[in-house]
């Protein structure tokens, strides 16, 4: 999980609209609002990431002067989202970019996940790092525009809505051989929720789940749903089943809060990147953004290779030889 989410932090979404050729200089790889890009600056950043072996192996298996055009966005984003801080008046520290990937991390080794990232994405560990301060604008401006909340009481709320809807829920059963029994071992799991491990192994059979499992109601076997629903979101039912030769116990719960937290965080912080995505993009409409052709073009916020037929020559890592045109 960890290496997913921070594998595919590349995709920042950002819409950096608003191109005019009215801006125009050789020595300017991109204007963003009222900064720059200086093509002396883009390709000392790509020369830097070269550097790095995996990289290099990284930036070799695209086309020509895809590379360079990935720098640039990178460069054009991180311009954009100094922009969004200014502009929300919030602001993401190293120490908080540094705390979220230790979460990410989960306690796996730094240095193998960039050295992944280096030879899967082209990134180096500022590269990272700055991805997810953008993710952390995102998550910051969300909160300042009531759009969000990721406070303790806000992860609380979301986990009692997620226990009230009962999308999903825990189930176990088990069967006994009577009714007298089935009464005698719901009233049990009534007063002592936590005893249904030792009920199923001493009731263990084909019939028996000798452990709660996580469900869904489409996913509950059709003779016990109308039961299942009628104590949702928690409680206790028995329902006599031919099939199984007696009557079967079933137990409805909800984990708790503690066992939810990550998953609901994680949800949580998600919706409120998604949901601040369209302010960032206001923003970076209203800057010009303008990317100089000979890199390219910007479309749908990304700079991508000319189309107009023309072929140019890139810096960096197309120094060595023409980039054709639609590379």
């Amino acid at each position: 999980m960890t290496r997913r989410t921070l594998g595919t932090l590349l995709a920042l979404g950002v819409a950096l609209s608003g191109l005019t050729g009215c801006r125009t200089s050789p020595d300017v790889a991109a204007y963003v609002g009222e900064d720059r890009v200086r093509v002396d600056d883009l390709t000392a950043a790509v020369d830097e990431r070269l550097a790095d072996d995996g990289v290099a192996t990284y930036a070799a298996s695209l086309p020509s002067g895809d590379y360079t055009r990935q720098v640039l966005d990178l460069m054009i984003g991180a311009r954009v989202y100094d922009v969004v801080e200014e502009r929300y008046d919030v602001e993401v520290t190293g120490a908080d970019v540094r705390e979220r990937i230790t979460e990410l991390l989960g306690g796996e080794p730094e240095d193998e996940l960039f050295g992944q990232l280096a030879q899967q994405q082209g990134l180096l560990p500022d590269d990272a790092r700055e991805i997810i301060r953008q993710l952390l604008v995102r998550e910051e401006v969300a909160q300042a525009e009531g759009l969000a909340d990721l406070s303790d009481a806000g992860i609380e709320a979301a986990y009692e809505q997620a226990r009230s809807s009962g999308a999903q829920f825990e189930l176990g059963y088990l069967t006994v051989p009577d009714q007298a029994t089935a009464d005698a071992v719901a009233a049990q799991l009534r007063a002592d929720p936590a005893a249904y491990g030792t009920l199923a192994a001493q009731y263990a059979g084909t019939y028996t789940l000798p452990e709660a499992q996580l469900r869904s109601l489409d996913q509950v076997p059709g003779v016990l749903a109308d039961a299942v629903a009628g104590v949702l979101p928690e409680g206790v039912f028995s329902l006599p089943v031919a099939e199984t030769g007696g009557v079967l116990v079933g137990q409805v719960a909800f984990p708790p809060i503690e066992d939810l937290t990550e998953d609901l965080t994680g949800a949580a912080r998600q919706d409120a990147s998604d949901a601040a995505q369209p302010l960032v993009d206001a923003v970076a409409s209203g800057l010009d953004t303008t990317v100089n052709p000979r890199y390219g073009a910007l479309q749908d916020g990304t700079v991508v290779a000319p189309t107009d037929g023309v072929v140019r020559v890139l810096e960096g890592d197309d120094a060595a030889a023409p980039a054709a045109a639609g590379d």
